[in-house]
């Protein structure tokens, strides 16, 4: 009877510990629980410039902060991941260099380019880095992570030009959330239009730190995030209108909608991370 008592027992405990370890395992993979995000992990997402960087893979805790982490060095450590403040949440997986001297000022793109050495300005974009660089005569003059084209809708490759502006776009068939509100494509630079009439655009938008877009281009604007997401409090990154200013400097500009005939070339190269090259 004694051992009897004492498997029941011990199978008790037993029962305990595994049916505590499935409502653990099952928490976690709730939609919009904290312990889904932990999850996601930049360093499983490989940029070929990666190896020229030693670096660890670090998981921000509750309560830390790209800021409170890397203090002034803040902003190279988030164009190293190819992220923005809104998207560093705790809980994510990010790679930190061993010698954060190494990423300073940050870019994996060339600062020479001979294929651009004859035109006054010049869009590389590679999307194997989801870098963009800006180019006069060759020479790098500024440079910006991006987000292209997700798996289900990656971003053309190939040579193009800029055949539009509009500093207040809007997205016809997206929107914020679950808003009515369409998605602000600020500092819209279009550079392609597909067969049935999409055109395709650099812009304003999140930069989530991996191909997540409908196809467009997107470069840092905290701006908007302040105004749409009321984060982060004090905008710092605004590479889309440091771009636009930079494509349009010597054209009008009433913040309208705005044909270009004759604009800068942009080459779009490699393959986004965890997608396969799209014809056109």
């Amino acid at each position: 009877m004694r051992d009897i008592k004492k498997i029941i027992r011990e199978f008790s405990v037993l029962s305990f510990f595994l049916v505590l370890g499935v409502l653990l395992l099952f928490s976690t993979s709730l939609p919009g629980n904290a312990g889904a995000r932990t999850a996601h992990s930049l360093c499983n997402l490989g940029h070929t410039s990666d190896v020229l960087i030693a670096w660890d893979c670090k998981r921000l805790l509750k309560g830390e902060t790209l800021e409170g982490l890397f203090g002034d060095r803040w902003q190279d450590v988030a164009r190293f991941n190819r992220i923005d403040r809104r998207h560093a949440h705790p809980g994510i997986y990010l790679k930190i260099p061993k010698q954060i001297d190494d990423i300073r000022d940050y870019t994996p793109m060339p600062r020479r380019y001979e294929t651009a050495g004859s035109e006054s300005k010049f869009i590389l974009i590679d999307l194997s880095e989801q870098f963009l660089g800006a180019y006069e005569y060759g020479q790098l003059v500024f440079s910006t992570p991006i987000a292209t084209g997700s798996k289900e809708n990656t971003t053309p490759e190939g040579e193009f030009r800029i055949n539009a502006y509009n500093k207040k776009h809007k997205s016809s068939l997206y929107t914020i959330g679950n808003t009515d509100e369409l998605y602000p494509m600020s500092y819209a630079l279009r550079f392609y239009i597909d067969r049935d009439g999409v055109g395709y655009w650099i812009h304003g938008r999140d930069l989530p730190g991996y191909p997540a877009s409908h196809g467009c281009v997107g470069v840092y604007d905290e701006t908007m995030q302040n105004e749409f997401f009321k984060y982060p409090e004090k905008p710092a990154l605004d590479d889309a209108r440091i771009l636009f200013e930079w494509v349009t400097s010597s054209l009008p500009d009433d913040g309208g909608y705005h044909a270009l005939e004759d604009g800068p070339r942009v080459l779009i190269v490699g393959h986004a991370p965890g997608t396969r090259p799209r014809s056109r």
